[in-house]
């Protein structure tokens, strides 16, 4: 009988270290759970994020593409300007030898 005894013994200290062991398991499987849905979130968050990245690089390219345009345009116009205020400055030289040449013949 007493072997009995001892048998049952072992098998409470057993059956508990299942419980306890179980119990641990159980634990683990929600903290795994948990880990996965925010690992779930975070890849959304990511995706979201690249996209908002992607177009937000589109944007400033294109904007970039604006400006040098702008840019461009603005350095033809007042390039095209200056050419003018030369040619008027050549014109205003050109009258005033003439006038010169008028005034000397003139006298």
């Amino acid at each position: 009988m007493k072997n009995y005894e001892e048998k049952e013994k072992k098998l409470d200290k057993v059956l508990k270290k299942l419980n306890t062991m179980s119990n641990r398991v159980l634990k683990m499987n929600n903290v795994i759970d948990s880990l996965n849905l925010e690992k779930n979130q975070l890849i959304r968050e990511k995706e979201e994020s690249d996209k908002d990245y992607e177009s937000l690089s589109k944007r400033y390219e294109d904007i970039k593409s604006e400006l040098e345009k702008v840019n461009k345009d603005e350095t033809n116009k007042y390039g095209k300007q200056n050419s003018i205020n030369e040619k008027i400055d050549e014109l205003n030289q050109e009258t005033e030898t003439l006038i010169d040449e008028i005034e000397k013949w003139q006298t």
